[in-house]
């Protein structure tokens, strides 16, 4: 976490009807961290950042911004930003005017205005575009104005709920980098939510996974993705394959059992998964290679080969009918149903922890 911390949600719980959208949630993000709220539809995510926004209300548990209690202060009294999915650019005015128009509000003298806009375009990478109407602009460029707007009073905040999503691919990889790049720029707090992976990891100094309002597990993208705690997690993200079996030896928990290998696990677990489980990362699985001393090794059969470009995938079925999936650039050819020698570094099995209640 950054130095400092700038925001904290302090155990907030809230309902709607029947559903739980924040279990107790709890979170501290520093000054000048790019914070990623990441889950699937419905876990909460969106509700947390807009009760941090100040446009719901919790049903318990405070929200802190620099110390001061915010949770009972309306949206505009928070110094906050915010940018969503839709641009909510006003379409009939121009590019400047978008900007410019939470300054004026503010009744900044119209030299000022001008600088800060000139200030932002230059940050966005629109230069030259202030004299456009908004409405002739891509949806990247529109969402950079957006931000710019959002930003242009110097928040101490920034929220994004989604805001990539409705962008297609090759433009939205471009304001993933764009983004980091602002945040970088002007060292302003983000706080960004996604259901997209890869975005929270190409982003993010920090990731928070959300499940069904609860808090998950907190990391950098590294160890988010190298490290998953649970079988949720490790199953969030794609090409890392959850095997059950159970814990065995003399501490209970210091050997990892399934019908196909055994393996002498890197820490202990106080909580388990329940069945007992290990992640393992597909591009950790080698086949018909030679193993090393320390390699965990065993047999499966081949049940599909799927060729994915830069890599390939094979679906193998190990001995009690559990599928796992090794995706490995080497692009052998083998014949599905035919018997292949698996090879795995000890260190690359992850004991998994049961997940919250």
């Amino acid at each position: 976490m950054a130095s400092s911390s700038l925001l904290h949600v302090r155990a907030v719980w809230k309902k709607f009807g029947e559903r739980i959208t924040a279990a107790g949630v709890d979170l501290q993000i520093g000054n000048g961290e790019f914070f990623t709220m990441l889950g699937p539809s419905g876990s909460g995510k969106s509700t947390v950042l807009r009760m941090i926004a100040g446009l719901e209300q919790p049903d318990s548990g405070r929200i802190l911004i620099s110390g001061q209690d915010v949770t009972d202060l309306p949206p505009w009294r928070r110094e906050l930003g915010m940018v969503f999915q839709q641009y909510a650019n006003f379409p009939h005015m121009t590019v400047a005017q978008n900007i410019g128009y939470g300054l004026r509000r503010r009744n900044l003298d119209r030299d000022a205005v001008r600088k800060r806009v000139a200030e932002l375009l230059e940050l966005v990478s629109l230069p030259g575009f202030e004299g456009r109407p908004v409405t002739r602009l891509s949806g990247g460029e529109q969402q950079r104005v957006a931000i710019a707007r959002a930003l242009a009073p110097r928040p101490r905040l920034l929220l994004l709920d989604e805001p990539l999503s409705a962008l297609d691919e090759k433009i939205r990889r471009e304001m993933q980098a764009q983004l980091k790049d602002i945040q970088r720029a002007t060292g302003t707090t983000f706080v960004y939510v996604t259901h997209d992976q890869e975005e929270a990891l190409t982003m993010s100094d920090r990731v928070a996974v959300l499940n069904w309002g609860h808090l998950v597990q907190i990391d950098e993208p590294h160890a988010l993705f190298r490290r998953p705690k649970t079988k949720f997690v490790a199953g969030f993200f794609r090409g890392s394959n959850v095997v059950e079996g159970r814990f065995a030896g003399r501490s209970g928990t210091d050997v990892f059992e399934c019908s196909s290998f055994r393996a002498v696990l890197p820490n202990l677990l106080a909580q388990p998964a329940n069945p007992p489980a290990v992640a393992i990362r597909g591009e950790d699985i080698r086949i018909n290679s030679q193993p090393n001393p320390d390699d965990i090794t065993f047999n499966a059969t081949l049940e599909r080969m799927t060729y994915r470009g830069v890599y390939t995938d094979y679906q193998l079925r190990l001995a009690d009918g559990q599928v796992i999936t090794a995706s490995t650039t080497s692009g052998q050819e083998i014949p599905v149903g035919q018997a292949v020698h698996v090879a795995v570094r000890a260190e690359a099995i992850v004991p998994l922890h049961a997940e919250p209640t």
